[in-house]
């Protein structure tokens, strides 16, 4: 057969790529129209849930409606089913069940202790933590609002009671402070106060930089001593 001109074969060529982008915006509005039908949906949905949060997983636990709902269809999928397959699962199935928080601030604070190698603390009772965050020192006593904190090098002190306070030198890690008047320190080094030598720490303090917070110790106010929930 005759070859066709190089001219022919650039027109041919053309429409190949007007068809490809005509293509791809077609398919953007259709995914556009598509998004503009679920978000009303989804919005829907999120209002039935009775999700408490905007941000969290309240909204993926089943209900006692919908638990109820999750019941009846399972037991109509089992009649039907072949023997070979298993039931399906519901996000709620993934997910641990909830603690009741408690309808009064209790009289103690439960305190986890954790680091790599050793735990300091698991479940024990204390009166206060105090936490060297990076945006300052400050206390933690039963009832405190939840919070995450990371902490930077500095002393973690906890209270058992009037007279008896453990001191631990603390490298860095989080805090986590939770609703039940639980709190987890996650240390990546601690090491108890009194088995530090003291000269050695005044020379790697000299040799650190200025901490950027404006926390003057000795000075804490009443938000960062106490912060505890009202009600």
């Amino acid at each position: 057969p005759r070859p066709q001109p190089r001219g022919i074969r650039r027109a041919h060529a053309r429409p190949s790529r007007v068809t490809s982008s005509t293509s791809a915006r077609s398919v953007a509005m259709a995914l556009r129209r598509a998004m503009a039908q679920i978000v009303p949906l989804v919005g829907a949905a999120a209002s039935t849930t009775g999700a408490s949060r905007a941000f969290g997983t309240s909204g993926l636990r089943a209900s006692d409606a919908q638990k109820e709902s999750i019941a009846s269809f399972m037991k109509d999928f089992a009649s039907v089913k072949p023997s070979t397959m298993d039931n399906p699962s519901t996000p709620s199935d993934f997910m641990r069940t909830l603690k009741e928080m408690p309808t009064s601030i209790p009289d103690k604070l439960t305190l986890n202790f954790y680091m790599p190698h050793e735990v300091e603390f698991a479940g024990v009772e204390v009166e206060q933590v105090q936490i060297p965050a990076t945006t300052g020192d400050f206390g933690v006593l039963p009832g405190h609002v939840p919070t995450v904190a990371q902490m930077r090098p500095g002393v973690v002190a906890v209270t058992k009671s009037s007279s008896e306070v453990h001191k631990y030198f603390v490298s860095s890690g989080f805090a986590f402070i939770h609703a039940d008047s639980t709190t987890d320190i996650m240390a990546v080094e601690a090491v108890p106060v009194d088995q530090l030598n003291a000269e050695v720490v005044k020379k790697v303090r000299e040799r650190s930089p200025p901490h950027s917070s404006t926390h003057t110790p000795g000075k804490e106010t009443e938000s960062t001593t106490c912060r505890r929930r009202r009600g």
